[in-house]
């Protein structure tokens, strides 16, 4: 299995508008070829000194294999994503894992 975690902070991370949007234009991914699992989240509330709350959105994907989500990366509708959503965020972290 293959997963790829993105985190996104937003530029204007109290802006109800900006998230929808991003929301909406993750959504247009969930249903790519090789996606096993998507999940769009928000911060949830725990509150322990190891959870990073710093982030406005996740995207959680899951693939069975690495060439999968290569796929994925590469996609027209990706590209498009990222062209249309881009400006909103001020950084995007990933963590991709694949198993041991």
């Amino acid at each position: 299995m293959f997963v790829h975690h993105v985190f996104f902070f937003l530029k204007n991370p109290d802006s109800a508008a900006d998230r929808d949007q991003l929301v909406a234009g993750l959504q247009t991914l969930t249903e790519l070829e090789g996606v096993k699992l998507a999940h769009i989240g928000k911060v949830a509330d725990t509150h322990r000194g190891v959870i990073d709350r710093s982030y406005s959105v996740s995207w959680l994907m899951l693939f069975e294999t690495k060439a999968e989500q290569d796929v994925y990366q590469d996609h027209p509708i990706h590209h498009k994503f990222v062209e249309n959503c881009a400006h909103l965020w001020e950084k995007v972290i990933v963590y991709d894992s694949d198993d041991i």
